[in-house]
């Protein structure tokens, strides 16, 4: 990887980082969405860089905030995250050999969904929900996350919808996320696919996600909440709405071509 690319790795990683300490989401699609026209890894690499780096972050954000954890959630929404990992990796490998365009459709999809998710303000629910609704929306999250490594908006809607303290759903959210990480990177593992590309790009990764979790927990930033989400939701509809019109435009030519 040439240095410049690498440098420009390094830092959407950094700011992922931040943003997700500080708000319990966003280093995933974030990162995702800045690489995704770069060329520097394929969108499978990409994902598996991710979800090593989500595993990171949780370790440096998870200390002192397990007693926050609402279990019984934690545990229903597992359930669900675990068999759709599965399916979303193994759908990833079978688009990524053979249909690369629909799978730049279906990329920018779900970063225009990730970005909505992050604009909507979820209506407050008065009781918990059920333990099933959560195994649903863990099953959702981990499908996108087997897929793309992005495991983030379904939960990140359904948590901030609960009667629960906001430190509660950011902890509960670090620790799902981590998990879904854990299990996916255990799986292309058991695949063969956690090359030495992954791993060393992973490596570089681990001081800078370090030390970007540090000054999210110790330095929020002192704008708005609101205002950071905003800017983030439209830089992500603008890379979804690219990544769709671009693949698109792939079809179109392919199909031309076959004619």
């Amino acid at each position: 990887m040439e240095p410049g690319l690498l440098l420009h790795f390094l830092a959407v990683a950094a700011l992922a980082g931040y943003f997700h300490t500080v708000t319990g989401f966003g280093l995933g699609i974030i990162v995702m969405s800045a690489t995704s026209g770069l060329g520097i890894l394929s969108v499978a690499s990409v994902a598996a860089v991710i979800s090593l780096m989500m595993l990171i972050n949780g370790v440096f954000a998870l200390p002192g905030k397990l007693q926050h954890i609402h279990w019984p959630s934690v545990k229903a929404a597992g359930l669900g995250i675990v068999p759709t990992i599965l399916l979303g990796v193994l759908l990833l490998n079978f688009l990524e050999g053979r249909a690369t365009a629909w799978l730049g459709i279906l990329l920018g999809l779900v970063i225009i969904y990730g970005g909505i998710s992050l604009f909507m303000q979820p209506r407050p629910r008065r009781t918990l929900s059920s333990r099933r609704s959560f195994a649903f929306y863990g099953g959702f999250s981990g499908f996108l996350g087997g897929l793309f490594g992005i495991a983030g908006p379904p939960l990140i809607y359904h948590c901030y919808r609960q009667p629960v303290e906001l430190a509660r759903i950011s902890s509960m959210l670090i620790l799902l996320f981590s998990i879904t990480s854990a299990v996916r990177t255990l799986f292309i593992g058991l695949q063969g696919q956690l090359n030495a590309e992954i791993l060393l790009l992973t490596a570089w990764s681990i001081p800078v996600i370090a030390a970007a979790t540090f000054l999210g927990r110790r330095f929020p930033p002192p704008i708005p909440l609101k205002l950071l989400r905003q800017v983030v939701v439209l830089f992500l509809l603008i890379v979804g709405t690219r990544l769709v019109v671009v693949a698109l435009g792939d079809v179109a030519l392919l199909e031309m071509v076959s004619r």
